[in-house]
C-alpha cells in the first residue's frame, strides 16, 4: 500500500513551477499512460495557463491550493482550494488566477 502527502507534493510542485520558465510542473501520483485511471498533481504560477486541449477520458479537477479558472468555449468556472470541478467532455483550458496546485484525475475508457 502506497501513501502520498498531497500537501507536501503540492508545496514541492509549486516551488518547482516557480523555478521554471514555463511556470508549471506536474507529477503523476497514480497510474500512467497505459492505465485506465491516472492522477496528476499540476502546479501553475499565477497568470500561467494550460492552453486549450482535449481530455482522453472522464476527468475531474480538485483544487489543492490557490484559485483557477477552467474554460470551455464560452463557459467558464472559477474554483478555489477544496473545490472539485468536473471537466467537460470538450476542448478546455485552465488558467491559474494565483499560484495554484490541482489534482487532475482522468479515467480513460478501456
Amino acid at each position: 500500500m502506497d501513501k502520498t502527502s498531497l500537501t507536501e507534493l503540492a508545496e514541492k510542485s509549486l516551488a518547482e513551477a516557480r523555478d521554471t520558465n514555463s511556470g508549471r510542473s506536474a507529477h503523476t501520483v497514480h497510474g500512467g499512460h497505459a492505465s485506465t485511471l491516472r492522477q496528476t498533481v499540476v502546479a501553475l504560477v499565477g497568470g500561467r495557463r494550460l492552453d486549450e486541449h482535449e481530455s482522453p477520458g472522464e476527468a475531474t479537477l480538485y483544487v489543492l491550493a490557490g484559485r483557477v479558472r477552467l474554460t470551455s468555449g464560452e463557459d467558464g468556472q472559477e474554483a478555489g482550494a477544496g473545490d472539485l470541478v468536473v471537466i467537460p467532455d470538450a476542448r478546455h483550458a485552465l488558467e491559474a488566477l494565483e499560484d495554484s496546485v490541482v489534482l487532475l484525475t482522468v479515467a480513460k475508457l478501456a
